[in-house]
């Protein structure tokens, strides 16, 4: 069995407790706020401990929940984010159904991942690999919500990549 494939299986089993047997560190977290009411805590790691922007490093990005929302509700706002970055429709509507397909309803308390190695895009519900999309667009669309210079939420981008004290 191939590297990737052992790292699949460890990550399918317990996402959380592995993160160390595969040498990730954090490299930032943010809370995501709506005038009052908070609505996710993020965590992004690294191999190295650094984001390196338009590179293929393995990531992992983990979106805690502080509230309810539903799956329908969650492809409208990434689909909202992905019109904010200006992307055309035709650069991610071949993704929708199959976001669909996987993305559960959301409840306070659960949580969202993505696991990115140099092969695929890996999704988990409360540590539970719930899909797969293999395709490197994907993986920088989706993480382009959060980690691009031209994000929605600037703040939350710099916290998340490590800058916000610096």
């Amino acid at each position: 069995m191939g590297a990737a494939k052992q790292v699949t299986k460890l990550l399918q089993q317990q996402l959380p407790e592995v993160l160390d047997t595969l040498a990730f560190n954090k490299v930032g977290s943010a809370k995501f706020s709506v005038l009052f009411w908070d609505i996710y805590n993020s965590h992004l790691f690294t191999k190295s401990g650094r984001y390196e922007e338009n590179t293929n490093q393995d990531v992992i990005f983990k979106i805690e929940y502080l509230k309810d929302i539903s799956a329908d509700e969650l492809i409208k706002r990434t689909v909202e984010q992905w019109q904010h970055l200006n992307y055309k429709k035709s650069d991610y509507e071949a993704f929708i159904p199959r976001l669909k397909s996987i993305w559960p309803n959301i409840s306070a308390g659960d949580s969202l991942t993505l696991y990115r190695n140099s092969q695929t895009t890996e999704f988990y519900f409360n540590n539970t690999n719930i899909g797969v999309i293999d395709n490197e667009q994907f993986y920088q669309l989706f993480l382009a919500i959060w980690l691009s210079p031209d994000t929605s939420e600037p703040e939350l981008r710099q916290s998340l990549i490590g800058a916000a004290s610096k």
